[in-house]
């Protein structure tokens, strides 16, 4: 029962600021890489960052300079801080993950949160 659990959206005004969150939860082995899409109405989903289990990180161009990915890993917890916002940001916030659960150790999966809503006004 492997679970994402988004928090953090919200409505703010353009300029402003939110941080999302995301945690991982039930009988996982280990968590590989994570993630932050997003998809806007009429939109595909695309990435927004990426982060890996050492670390390394990734941003879609749309974004760089503006939100940081971070992760916790002892807590299996991704955040998102997103600074700057503008009117193009919002969208729905899916958090992603690749991991192993216990019950299949030799097999990879992909989880997806249910999505978090981000609203940019202006």
């Amino acid at each position: 029962q492997v679970q994402l659990v988004e928090s953090g959206g919200g409505l703010v005004q353009a300029g402003g600021s939110l941080r999302l969150s995301c945690a991982a939860s039930g009988s996982i082995f280990s968590i590989n890489a994570m993630g932050w899409y997003r998809q806007a109405p009429g939109k595909q989903r695309e990435l927004v960052a990426g982060i890996t289990s050492g670390g390394s990180t990734n941003y879609a161009d749309s974004v760089k300079g503006r939100f940081t990915i971070s992760r916790d890993n002892a807590k299996n917890t991704v955040y998102l801080q997103m600074n700057s916002l503008k009117p193009e940001d919002t969208a729905v916030y899916y958090c992603n993950a690749l991991g192993t659960p216990v019950v299949a150790v030799t097999d990879e999966y992909e989880y997806w949160g249910q999505g978090t809503q981000v609203t940019v006004s202006s």
